[in-house]
């Protein structure tokens, strides 16, 4: 199983950027589907983006798209989640994720959370 620390939140004006990082450990960090969940007060968890292991393809929420960009560094073990102008809605807990399909089976690992808040 892989274990999942992310960090890089904090608080930001509208428009502002930040980089999220999540580090792992404890696994074959290539073998895994990377992704980023958010989740605000109230609300359920959501999926923000994701990316392959293999060949980097990746995939967004339509409400991140054209703002946030996720990317890998295999040889760092580490999933990044670039986010730009960015809005108060966006203010939420953001979760790295770890997803491995084995077998039909799928098994998944999350981080801690890096809280994120952009005011108005």
């Amino acid at each position: 199983q892989v274990q999942l620390v992310e960090s890089g939140g904090g608080l930001v004006h509208t428009g502002g950027s930040l980089r999220l990082s999540c580090a792992a450990s404890g696994d074959i960090f290539s073998k895994y589907v990377m992704g980023w969940f958010r989740q605000a007060p109230g609300k359920e968890r959501e999926f923000v983006a994701a990316i392959n292991g293999s060949d980097g393809r990746t995939n967004y929420a339509d409400s991140v798209k054209g703002r946030f960009t996720i990317s890998r560094d295999n040889a760092k073990n580490t999933v990044y989640l670039q986010m730009n102008s960015l809005k108060p809605e966006d203010t939420a807990a953001y979760y790295c994720n770890a997803s491995e399909a084995v077998q039909g089976l799928t098994f998944e690992y999350w981080g801690q959370g890096t809280q994120v808040t952009v005011s108005p």
